[in-house]
């Protein structure tokens, strides 16, 4: 839990604890992103009015990696944030004060769905599981799990499988997929490549469908598609 509130924090920890949560604090943005790769939590809740760092450029920075739910609790009001936030990469929004049981269930939640669209680890004899794109329905599968995948998730698997082996760039990908221009800045293809990652069960750390090319952008894998 990203929050500089340690009053709040911690009686939200404890209500947590109290429910099964295990939570570990952290009170400075700066700190977070290296909280968050030592403590590589099953997720995240995430303060967005934070000392030295803001909560949405921490959910930005770590969405590339970090592959667990992220929620942003804030204190922040009005629709604009929310929307921010979610394109950043966040996985749900609550407002403070937020009512404890309601968190919970939002956590628990979360916690389900992420659980339920990662897949079982193949043991190391397996085979890469077959990826299916079926263009007539618009659905791909990983072996027997479809994959939920929204229109944009949809088209950049395709594009990618289109372009297997082959390094894409940032560039080309916000030109090809969006039809504007990259300003440099813009985190978008970022997100949906993260998005995309986790519905197919990739492991940031040993990527085996998508893998990011430092410098570059992201080299898609071909090994198991049909």
């Amino acid at each position: 839990m990203i929050e500089d509130d340690v009053e709040l924090a911690s009686l939200i920890a404890e209500y947590l604890g109290e429910h099964g949560f295990q939570v570990d604090i952290v009170t400075d943005g700066a700190a977070a992103e290296a909280a968050i790769r030592s403590h590589n939590p099953d997720i995240l809740i995430l303060d967005l009015a934070l000392p030295n760092k803001e909560g949405l450029d921490i959910c930005r920075d770590v969405r590339g990696w970090y592959f667990g739910p992220i929620l942003l609790l804030t204190a922040r009001s009005g629709w604009v944030d929310e929307i921010v936030g979610l394109e950043m990469g966040a996985d749900d929004y609550l407002g403070k004060p937020v009512e404890p049981r309601l968190l919970l269930a939002r956590l628990r939640s979360l916690l389900r769905r992420s659980r339920t669209s990662a897949p079982a680890s193949p043991s190391p004899v397996d085979p890469t599981p077959a990826l299916v794109i079926d263009p007539t329905t618009r659905v791909a599968t990983v072996g027997d799990r479809a994959l939920d995948l929204t229109d944009a998730e949809y088209d950049l698997l395709v594009y990618f499988k289109a372009n297997a082996g082959t390094p894409l760039s940032r560039e080309q990908l916000t030109r090809d997929l969006t039809n504007s221009d990259y300003d440099g800045l813009g985190r978008t293809i970022d997100v949906r490549v993260s998005r995309l990652r986790t519905k197919l069960g990739d492991d940031g750390k040993h990527p085996r469908w998508i893998k990011a090319i430092r410098g570059v952008g992201y080299l898609f894998v071909d090994g198991g598609s049909e």
